[in-house]
């Protein structure tokens, strides 16, 4: 999984409330005839393209310089719905690697942190207000998102901190899935798996004789 530090560039505001996993991609699209690398041209397919299957111009992420965009402004409750992981592959392909949101779908902010997506819960004030500041010249007024210090920094400078479980950003700094990150901690396991064993012998002689 690729690390994620500082992340800045192109910020494209979709301050829609409640897009949910099908809206990001179809499930049809995740049958296995798209292989997952190859996901990036259907994220939000239905609205990025007419029925002529040309594209829609009013898309934002049809627009230049949204086209380059790897940060995704958004509204409300993003990534509700099902549980697909596809979800997070499309936006991955489409080059997402951050979505600022006021809240997440459970689900599908956990499969976030365990493909290297960044979600970033902000007050949808502030979001707003990056927003208006990246449509005065989306190319020019860019955002970051700074995992080392956790903020975001407008085009204008201003910093808004935000917050993610620390284990979870352990992982996406050092670019480890969650198994990956476990077994960073094996002299841990072991060492506990050995006190243990001298504390209550009986539990890994069942499980010996289970065997």
């Amino acid at each position: 999984m690729e690390k994620f530090t500082v992340l800045s560039g192109i910020a494209a505001p979709l301050l829609r409330d409640n897009i949910d996993t099908d809206a990001i991609v179809r499930v049809e699209r995740l049958f296995g005839a798209v292989p997952r690398a190859e996901l990036g041209p259907y994220c939000f397919e239905s609205w990025r393209y007419l029925p002529d299957r040309s594209e829609n111009p009013d898309f934002v992420l049809n627009r230049t310089p949204y086209r380059e965009a790897n940060i995704l402004l958004a509204g409300t409750n993003f990534g509700c719905g099902s549980s697909r992981e596809g979800a997070i592959w499309a936006l991955a392909g489409q080059g997402i690697r951050s979505i600022i949101a006021p809240s997440f779908g459970d689900i599908f902010r956990n499969n976030c942190f365990q493909n290297g997506l960044l979600p970033v819960e902000m007050d949808l004030l502030h979001i707003q207000a990056i927003a208006r500041q990246v449509e005065a010249d989306p190319a020019v007024n860019r955002v970051t998102v700074d995992l080392n210090a956790n903020v975001v920094i407008g085009p204008d400078g201003s910093r808004t901190a935000f917050r993610i479980p620390e284990l979870r950003r352990e992982a996406l700094l050092a670019g480890l899935d969650e198994i990956e990150l476990t077994l960073t901690r094996e002299d841990q396991i072991t060492g506990f798996q050995s006190d243990d064993a001298s504390r209550r012998p009986w539990i890994y002689q069942l499980q010996k004789g289970d065997r």
